[in-house]
């Protein structure tokens, strides 16, 4: 699991000030609203620096583990914010299992089936030749790579 900073409830004024900064500078980049929420769940997200892989029910409970709790519904509602915003992107693995990465730069990913679990792999190793032609009238966004792996 990975670890969080955990902020109690209206204190944000009891973090440090790199960590401040930290947390701030990454909603203002985006021009978010540095709302109670947003700020409990960047500090659990970006507050160490760390880039991280989370799901929105572990973003939930790590919440739930501060004195800073917030809902799962408002974990969904911060976490598409901050999608559209730009601060996180959301890896789908499968219909139903979506992580989101605070590293926002095109990057593949190791899906570990066994843990259900995350990480970033050596985009230095992956080499794509060609894509299929995108139908006419539509272009190519983005290519995401997830590679799922399961013990032999």
């Amino acid at each position: 699991m990975t670890p969080y900073i955990l902020i109690k409830q209206g204190d944000f004024d009891l973090m440090d000030t790199e960590t401040q900064t930290r947390v701030t500078d990454w909603l203002a980049k985006a021009d978010l609203r540095p709302t109670r929420q947003r700020l409990a769940l960047a500090s659990l997200l970006v507050g160490d620096g760390q880039d991280r892989h989370v799901t929105a029910e572990s973003l939930h409970a790590a919440s739930q583990s501060s004195e800073d709790a917030v809902s799962l519904a408002t974990v969904y509602n911060t976490l598409r914010a901050f999608c559209d915003a730009g601060l996180v992107q959301e890896v789908t693995v499968d219909g139903s299992k979506s992580y989101f990465d605070t590293r926002t730069d095109d990057h593949p990913h190791f899906y570990w089936e066994d843990e259900m679990r995350l990480t970033d792999a050596p985009a230095d190793q992956l080499e794509i030749l060609r894509l299929p032609e995108a139908p006419e009238g539509t272009e190519v966004s983005k290519v995401d790579v997830v590679i799922r792996l399961r013990r032999r």
